[in-house]
């Protein structure tokens, strides 16, 4: 006869694989749960980004996220929506997507 703590024992191990596997599979689908940046850049970069990513405010994060490539490193760089010269890049992509 099994005794009830085996059983216990047995759920609480599933549904911990569960929750890991479904935490995995959010994230392998590109979903972030949280907002990415923590600091950001406010001094000018521009000459050494490669690429820029815009992520809009939304229900994990409740602000707009700019994350630049930088060339050499490949390392992310968070970038201050706020700073000037952040404000001209961000305009400037949008401004070549319309075309």
């Amino acid at each position: 006869m099994v005794s009830c703590k085996v059983i216990v024992a047995s759920l609480v191990v599933l549904l911990a694989f569960l929750t890991a596997s479904e935490g995995m599979s959010l994230r392998s689908l590109g979903m972030e749960l949280h907002c990415r940046c923590i600091q950001t850049e406010s001094k000018p970069i521009g000459r050494y980004i490669e690429k820029v990513e815009l992520i809009p405010a939304n229900s994990h994060c409740d602000v707009t996220e700019i994350i630049a490539t930088l060339k050499n490193s490949g390392k992310e760089v968070c970038l201050n929506p706020e700073a000037r010269w952040v404000q001209r890049v961000i305009k400037a992509i949008l401004a070549n997507k319309k075309r």
